[in-house]
């Protein structure tokens, strides 16, 4: 679709008419079809037309022809649009391709995903390319075009230039600017962002704010900067602050910040019984928190917590595309949409048995069906990580005052390092471990300490991070050095090394970030790991958020990044990074 200039050609629309006039014959027909109408917000009875990927008609009558069609009696189903997810990180751990084709299973059929990691490792010839490509899911994937990398990264200006940010926000898969992470530079006056600010509204398209925290006055700002959207509401009172402003409001339930059940029963003691301008997000969770389903999870949290049934189903697909301005396409059943239905059992049951994306069945009575091609990663770079270096024993010398605490999964807070690091094997009777950050091209390194990552990792290696570099933990040199080897070994991923031994790994074969397997698969890989470093004394909730977000300055306090320790309050580097 993003290789023509219209979502369907001429042809094509004349060919659908045709269907309508008798010329032609549909090539699905849904009879006695129970659906939510999303303007009316009923249930409505009526005959579905679909003709290849559109919905064609709806109303009481027949088509006239009916020649290699399929025809299906829905008597006793219930029918609702597929579902959206607005707020997608596709590269956690699963790639853009696995995880829409996890996603399709439980009805979310359109997914609004994170640019970030093609932004940073593709040229924009490739990535276009790669939309194009992924583009061919029976699942409608939309995409965000970002403003900064959300980390202190070396020559970033190089990266983030004016060209590249343009040429993303004026592409047709692109429909927001944002997540809005580095919005403390607009408020300390830059004016460059707030130009692609204004370019993305200029092109008619939303820009989604990242505001944990954020006071009055900060949110009306954001709001005159011409942000429309945000997700970092954790209370009611965090609701009623973004909807007193005019934003639009994506309640998430994730694995660092599962807030629904909260958010609903504290909206309600506050009188918040209006939905339009809410929409659901789990924010790129990790692989096994999706066990329990995506959009369909939060619609049957909604239910449970006493949302209007009609209510709880548009939050995940009707709200989100009227906001950005999608609904000629997605988020109902009604002519001339995309066929994307969920097939449901009861309207109380929001996982469907049976799922069209685009027409296609993609589940079908209980089986999962896979019907598009796999992507050839290597044709875009994503190739196993080749690391032409070596971890040398003095990489791994610590001798700076200066640790970094976890608060939770993903704060880090400064602490003064009072151990003997002149040692090569750290006393398991105490929350510090030697951390490292090196330079995946092998230039650079910043060493440190951690507290409260874990109590008696021997050894971990990950090239999964923010930026992409390696990231090294453990209480011993000589096994932080072996998970380092088996992970450049296994062309990048996640190692954890014990006694000379490596006791787990997962494999991210797709540049060391990305896995090629399945999301069933990796939530069995993601599971065993969390239950080792469980074990081994990590007290919080998401190791791989933990990771991720060692680097980001889009959160308090300290954080590691390339170019050293960062002071996130204070914009201040605290050491640099060291050549190698």
């Amino acid at each position: 679709m993003w290789n023509q200039r219209y979502r369907w050609k001429n042809r094509q629309i004349r060919e659908q008419v045709s269907v309508i006039d008798g010329r032609k014959s549909p090539t699905l027909l849904l009879k006695n079809a129970r659906f939510l109408h999303s303007i009316l917000k009923k249930w409505i009875i009526s005959n579905i037309w679909i003709y290849q990927d559109r919905i064609i008609y709806i109303g009481e009558e027949l088509p006239k022809r009916v020649e290699n069609c399929e025809v299906i009696d829905c008597s006793g189903l219930t029918l609702v649009p597929g579902y959206i997810e607005p707020h997608v990180h596709p590269f956690q751990l699963y790639n853009p391709q696995s995880f829409a084709r996890f996603a399709s299973q439980t009805g979310t059929t359109t997914l609004i995903c994170d640019n970030l990691f093609f932004f940073l490792h593709l040229s924009k010839k490739k990535a276009f390319s790669l939309l194009n490509e992924l583009n061919e899911s029976p699942v409608s994937m939309y995409w965000w075009g970002r403003f900064d990398s959300q980390t202190e990264m070396s020559e970033e200006e190089t990266i983030f230039t004016n060209s590249e940010i343009k040429s993303w926000l004026e592409h047709e898969a692109v429909v927001q600017g944002g997540e809005l992470t580095g919005w403390p530079k607009l408020l300390a006056g830059d004016d460059l962002m707030l130009h692609w600010i204004q370019e993305t509204k200029r092109l008619g398209k939303k820009v989604e704010g990242h505001f944990p925290g954020a006071s009055e006055k900060t949110l009306a700002k954001m709001k005159l900067f011409g942000v429309d959207g945000d997700h970092e509401s954790m209370t009611g009172a965090d609701v009623y602050k973004r909807l007193m402003h005019g934003l639009t409001v994506a309640l998430r339930h994730s694995s660092i910040r599962p807030d629904l059940d909260v958010m609903l029963k504290e909206m309600n003691e506050l009188g918040l019984d209006q939905y339009d301008s809410l929409v659901f997000t789990t924010d790129g969770s990790t692989p096994s928190f999706y066990k329990k389903g995506i959009m369909d999870m939060m619609i049957d949290m909604a239910i449970k917590n006493g949302v209007p049934v009609v209510d709880a189903y548009h939050m995940a697909s009707y709200n989100v595309a009227r906001h950005y301005n999608m609904t000629h396409h997605h988020g109902m059943i009604a002519t001339g949409r995309v066929a994307n239905i969920n097939f449901l059992s009861d309207e109380k049951v929001p996982t469907p048995i049976s799922v069209l994306a685009k027409g296609q069945w993609i589940k079908r009575d209980g089986q999962n069906l896979i019907n598009d091609p796999d992507i050839n990663w290597k044709k875009f770079g994503f190739e196993p990580l080749k690391l032409d270096w070596d971890l040398q024993s003095s990489d791994l010398q610590f001798s700076m005052p200066f640790g970094i605490e976890m608060v939770n999964d993903v704060i880090t807070k400064p602490y003064s390092v009072s151990l003997d690091l002149s040692i090569d094997y750290l006393p398991q009777n105490h929350e510090e471990s030697y951390f490292a950050l090196l330079d995946r091209k092998g230039k650079w390194r910043i060493n440190t300490i951690v507290k409260g990552f874990v109590k008696s990792v021997s050894g971990f290696a990950s090239s999964f991070s923010n930026t992409g570099d390696i990231i090294l933990i453990g209480k011993m040199k000589k096994d932080m050095i072996l998970a380092f080897k088996r992970m450049k070994e296994i062309g990048g991923g996640i190692v954890l090394a014990e006694n000379g031994k490596i006791i787990h790994e997962i494999p991210l074969t797709l540049t060391g970030i990305m896995s090629d397997q399945s999301v069933d698969e990796l939530i069995i890989a993601e599971e065993k790991l969390k239950e080792l470093l469980y074990e081994r004394g990590y007290s919080f909730t998401d190791p791989i958020y933990s990771l991720l977000f060692f680097s980001a300055t889009h959160l308090p306090y300290i954080r590691v990044t390339q170019s050293g320790i960062y002071d996130v309050m204070n914009k201040t580097i605290l050491f640099p990074t060291l050549m190698r």
